[in-house]
């Protein structure tokens, strides 16, 4: 569920980090401050999942007397974040749960779908779908499950970047631009769907020009925009100004922005499970930029980048990060 380069061959290329998208290998459908201070009562028009990781812990440290640290995971339990469907031959059951429980109560379901063939060059998240067909079919059910819902879906986090950067070899560039362009035609059928074709982040892709011909390529004039800073920790400020950069390069089209953990920004060096590092702006449409549609928590807070940093499996839960991203918040 945003990143700089994720191949460790890239990150020794470049010199450079990035977070990798990570999503969670098991099926679910799920600032700095004291810990008596409360957290916000959410407000977005995002639906919040009561069944989270984060709400679970919470219970569980309760019943083990950390009354404290469950107070302060309240501030990750009490927003909405996205969900990642994992059954990758079938996402129906849990994109219908989390669509259904959003309708339920009046709110958008926040989604992310993952399942690109050659996903993630092999690295922490590889994976996806066997061949182009068997895509097809994975998000044609990804989409019938929406139904008539109201949902926000993030497609494919790294596919372009990847086309980018070179990670993904060039003889599947034209099948992958191919999917994504119907992928987002499928997802459009859905009559209150909308689709944020991820784009990559500022420190990955660093001239966001390179980005305008593969995202046109990769269906961006169908979508309702892009998404930027996935599963990474830049800043709101350096986000939101390529993203007005590019969205001048595609006529205008609107963007959000990952804010999960970008509270204390990038950690130099590091993209897989920075020490450090805080929850970011809470999920919200209120962004003051005409082109900027939300700040979301497309990756959920306190899933692992992948096994580094004494982390457990990429999109693992992992309660020890959790609550320090938690702690180190300002709100």
């Amino acid at each position: 569920m945003s990143r700089l380069i994720h191949t460790l061959t890239a990150l020794a290329l470049f010199g450079l980090t990035a977070g990798c998208s990570s999503a969670p290998e098991v099926d679910k459908a799920s600032f700095a401050g004291s810990a008596s201070r409360k957290s916000v009562p959410d407000t977005s028009p995002f639906w919040v999942d009561p069944d989270s990781p984060a709400a679970r812990q919470i219970q569980t440290w309760q019943q083990e007397g950390r009354g404290e640290d469950a107070e302060l995971l309240k501030r990750i339990a009490d927003h909405p974040a996205a969900l990642w469907p994992t059954g990758e031959t079938d996402p129906a059951p849990q994109v219908r749960a989390a669509t259904g429980a959003a309708s339920r109560a009046g709110r958008t379901a926040v989604l992310v779908a993952y399942n690109i063939p050659h996903r993630d060059c092999g690295q922490h998240s590889a994976g996806g779908a066997a061949d182009a067909d068997a895509y097809r079919q994975w998000i044609g059910k990804f989409a019938d499950a929406i139904g008539d819902a109201k949902a926000l879906v993030v497609l494919e986090p790294d596919a372009v970047a990847h086309v980018v950067d070179g990670c993904t070899p060039g003889e599947y560039h034209a099948e992958r631009e191919q999917l994504l362009t119907e992928a987002v035609e499928r997802l459009k059928r859905q009559p209150h769907t909308k689709v944020y074709l991820d784009a990559g982040n500022p420190e990955w892709i660093k001239e966001p020009g390179k980005l305008v011909a593969p995202l046109r390529r990769a269906g961006i004039a169908n979508a309702d925009g892009f998404a930027l800073n996935v599963s990474n920790f830049q800043t709101n400020e350096v986000t939101t100004a390529y993203g007005r950069e590019l969205s001048k390069s595609l006529a205008g089209k609107h963007f959000v922005v990952d804010t999960s953990r970008n509270g204390n920004g990038p950690l130099e060096g590091s993209w897989c499970n920075p020490p450090g590092r805080a929850l970011g702006t809470r999920p919200t449409t209120d962004t003051g930029e005409p082109a900027l549609d939300a700040y979301l928590w497309i990756k959920r807070p306190g899933e692992s980048d992948g096994t580094c940093e004494g982390g457990p499996a990429a999109g693992r839960w992992w309660p020890e990060y959790a609550l320090e991203l938690a702690r180190n918040s300002r709100a």
